[in-house]
């Protein structure tokens, strides 16, 4: 059977000369899911979707690459199981997902809708300004009044739709008696709107439907822009959920029984077949075999299993069946466990008050007083209501805080226009302005600093006839070590020796009959050889001593580059892992890191980047591994490869396109950057404030007056923001 490869594998040979392609539509009506944190163009759409649609059983499969996902409509008698195989003969990692787990919500629909409230609030304001030309041309008496009449029959309707989601903030505040950034907004607006329909019916001569509509664009903008930086807002807990499994093979007296995992109880015998993930957490009673631990522990290579080990759910069984007793179903396994932590540690980290909310906080209050004051001093002053209102609605449109909706979310999109150029995709709306507090960097280890795959580092020890029947033992197993020698021999020339009745010995390795003589490849303990510090294969022939195959796992590129740049640029690096020590001091002692955890499990990971913050330490969590999930979520700030588990993907604020990992610590100084701008933003639209406000309570500004300084200030933070770029 096909054993499941590592988090960071990424088997895309059209991924170079492929662009990436928008995600795919989805039936709604399917019955498989699968997650595919290896896919990243159209070439892989391309291939996942012929190798699926060909497999008999299946009606319809389609890809969507944004969430690495493949939708499949089957026959009944179709499963996940029959499924996985076929894409990872093609090279494809697969991992199956509960279908009603998953959250059905559809991530681009707040996207479009805010684009076409904003392509609505533009188009009638431009239709209501060239109405304008005529009445600032001259037009007197009744044709102007027609042109305001005109004007309100756009603006008014306009508004109610464009302005949708201003008056559902803004209410939803004053329920619960607080205010927000959109209170002073909805009043602004509403002002305009009742002091231009006042004007209007009492033959004005100036009304202020395009000020309104104006500001509602303007800040409709400045909303769109804001959500370009965010993505679909889906909760990693529920990615971890999706992940158990949701049916099981339970042995009742020896007869296996298909059923859904929610049925199981502790105590309950489970059959997992080779490529199965264990659904509960339990103890193995009978079967050999090897599991493949990388998406809970990061362990790079395959463990040993046999009867009396305990597994945990996720596990993947690689090699042989086996009979598990379960102890813990349900919401008890580790799997469920560390969904717990990870929406812990998620509603945790929003809890962040942007500095855009911080500014609300102060300005909301304020800007209400002033405009009650100037209409109470202004109607005092002269008795006149229209006038009074005019004023006040001139000072809520003039400090409008549309400068100030603007200035996060247009550096942001600066910023993270920069950070795509260079490979790295800003997921979170705050992940920049808590990436430049950063001063404590924690790597994992397999998959993040390193690729995840075992390389051959002594192929030119062995004679050549000691590689062909490797070679030929090796062709035999999916085992990783044996596919990195088999095609560390190709490459060499190697070609295979005329070994026969060749068999894989699950948990073992493979074992064969050459020229008389039986041959093995595998573990230490069943060829004679010895462990050693240095992960190895053995091959065992008669009548010669045991002979080694050393693997290591290499570097991912810009690993060393980025490491040294976050110690150059003073922040301290740490480096935990679920590997074993010597694999862990090893990488720690190549790249310079004075500091790292070993044999760590997913809450110690977690547990660990939590106690970093309580000492007020700002935690940047690079990992890719289900393992990596709860700290990804519990850190300050986080980032993970594009060929990440969905989970971790995520759970993280911040995603890495590219293999090469440089560019994360450019991030941080662009983050630093763009915090900068951001503060830049805040005084300058303070400086605009200092200035107009107090020609708005003079009453030297119209509405109409205020609504363009407001647009000029929001301009100049977008201005401020694209130097950025």
């Amino acid at each position: 059977m096909t054993a499941q490869l590592s988090s960071g594998t990424a088997a895309c040979p059209g991924c170079i000369a492929t662009p990436a392609e928008p995600a795919r539509p989805i039936p709604e009506d399917v019955q498989i899911a699968l997650s595919l944190p290896g896919i990243h163009c159209s070439a892989c759409i391309a291939n996942v979707e012929r190798e699926l649609n060909a497999h008999p059983g299946v009606e319809d499969a389609r890809v969507n690459l944004t969430l690495k996902r493949a939708m499949i409509k089957v026959a009944p008698e179709t499963r996940a199981a029959d499924l996985i195989p076929v894409l990872e003969r093609a090279g494809y990692e697969a991992h199956e997902l509960d279908p009603g787990a998953l959250s059905a919500t559809q991530a681009d629909k707040a996207g479009r809708d805010l684009l076409m409230r904003l392509a609505v609030a533009g188009f009638a304001s431009m239709n209501v300004m060239l109405l304008s030309v005529s009445v600032w041309s001259g037009a007197t008496d009744a044709t102007r009044d027609m042109f305001h009449w005109i004007s309100a029959a756009i603006a008014l309707p306009a508004i109610a739709f464009s302005g949708q989601p201003f008056f559902a903030n803004a209410w939803s505040a004053l329920r619960v008696r607080r205010l927000n950034m959109d209170v002073p907004i909805v009043l602004a607006i509403l002002l305009a709107l009742v002091t231009s329909l006042w004007e209007t019916a009492l033959s004005g001569k100036h009304a202020y439907f395009d000020a309104a509509l104006t500001l509602t664009f303007f800040l409709l903008a400045g909303r769109y822009l804001d959500y370009r930086t965010r993505a679909a807002a889906r909760s990693a807990a529920e990615e971890l959920t999706a992940l158990e499994v949701p049916r099981a093979i339970r042995l009742v007296d020896g007869v296996e029984q298909e059923v859904s995992v929610t049925s199981l109880a502790v105590g309950d015998l489970v059959l997992v077949r080779p490529g199965g993930r264990m659904p509960v957490d339990g103890q193995i009673v009978s079967g050999t075999s090897e599991l493949d631990r990388s998406l809970l522990t990061g362990e790079t290579l395959p463990v040993f299993a046999d009867a009396g080990l305990d597994v945990s759910a996720g596990e993947v069984n690689l090699t042989g069946p086996l009979t598990i007793r379960a102890t813990a179903v349900g919401e008890d396994t580790s799997l469920h466990r560390m969904a717990d932590l990870v929406a812990i540690a998620e509603s945790g980290r929003s809890r962040y008050t942007s500095l855009a909310d911080k500014a609300a906080k102060l300005y909301a209050p304020g800007v209400h007083i002033l405009s009650a004051l100037s209409f109470v001093g202004w109607y005092i002053y002269s008795g006149d209501v229209r006038t009074a209102l005019n004023i006040a609605a001139a000072v809520l449109i003039i400090t409008c805080p549309c400068a100030l909706g603007l200035a996060v979310p247009a550096v942001t999109t600066a910023a993270s226009g920069r950070l795509f150029r260079k490979g790295m995709l800003i997921k979170h709306a705050t992940a920049l302005e808590r990436l430049a507090e950063v001063d404590t960097v924690v790597f994992d280890k397999t998959g993040t600093l390193t690729s995840g795959t075992p390389e051959l580092t002594n192929l030119g020890d062995h004679s050549r006839a000691d590689l062909e029947v490797a070679l030929a033992l090796a062709e035999a197993s999916s085992h990783p070590l044996s596919v990195s020698l088999a095609k560390s021999a190709k490459d060499a020339g190697i070609k295979p020796a005329r070994v026969e009745d060749v068999v894989e010995v699950p948990g073992y390795g493979t074992e064969g009959t050459y020229r008389g003589q039986r041959v093995r490849l595998g573990r230490a303990g069943w060829t004679g050889g010895y462990e050693g510090s240095q992960t190895a294969a053995w091959l065992a022939i008669a009548g010669q001593a045991p002979a080694a195959f050393l693997f290591t796992d290499s570097l991912r590129p810009g690993a060393a580059e980025a490491v040294q740049a976050f110690r150059d640029a003073g922040k301290e690096v740490i480096l935990i892992s679920g590997d074993t020590k010597g694999a862990v001091q090893a990488l720690a002692g190549k790249l310079g890191i004075e500091t790292w955890i070993a044999e760590a499990l997913p809450q110690d990971k977690a547990a660990h980047v939590q106690a970093l913050s309580e000492k007020g330490r700002h935690v940047l969590m690079v990992g890719d591994g289900l393992n990596d999930t709860a700290a990804l979520a519990a850190a300050h700030v986080s980032i993970s490869p594009a060929s990440a588990l969905d989970a971790a993907r995520v759970a993280s604020d911040i995603v890495l396109l590219g293999n090469d990992l440089s560019p994360i610590a450019d991030a941080c100084d662009t983050a630093v950057k763009a915090t900068k701008r951001i503060r830049e933003n805040f005084r300058i639209a303070t400086v605009y404030n200092i200035i107009a406000v107090p020609l708005a309570v003079a009453g030297l500004a119209t509405p109409l007056i205020a609504a363009l300084a407001m647009s000029t200030s929001s301009i100049t933070v977008s201005l401020n923001a694209l130097r950025l770029r």
